[in-house]
């Protein structure tokens, strides 16, 4: 597969509740990063995390395809019909993500792993 899904995400206002729902639900292992995220390994596939939401913001449930160029992947979502809603933004180290809706509405992230 040329473009995998590399992580998931569910965000809602309060990151500790759903930390706790999904840990007790899946019994997923966590990793506090810090107030607002936590890192989830389900144990097989992708790992996750679970954030928290900004005033205003709806909850989400969305998944992360891998690509290698974000720009380039944000025109193509423009050309066929998606909008950009998190403009590209540098995570980690050498890491960078962005969010889009799909034509229905549909919440998708974009992650790049080759960022100079």
């Amino acid at each position: 597969m040329a473009h995998p899904v590399v992580h998931w995400e569910v965000a809602g206002p309060d990151r500790e509740v759903l930390r706790i729902f999904y840990e007790g639900l899946f019994g997923w292992k966590s990793e506090t990063v810090d107030e607002n995220y936590a890192l989830l390994q389900p144990g097989e596939g992708p790992g996750g995390g679970i954030m928290c939401t900004r005033p205003g913001m709806p909850p989400y449930v969305t998944v992360y395809v891998r690509v290698e160029d974000l720009e380039r992947a944000l025109k193509r979502v423009r050309e066929l019909g998606g909008e950009l809603r998190v403009p590209p933004a540098k995570i980690g180290n050498g890491m960078a993500f962005a969010l889009f809706t799909d034509p229905a509405g549909n919440m998708v992230g974009l992650l790049t792993t080759a960022v100079t």
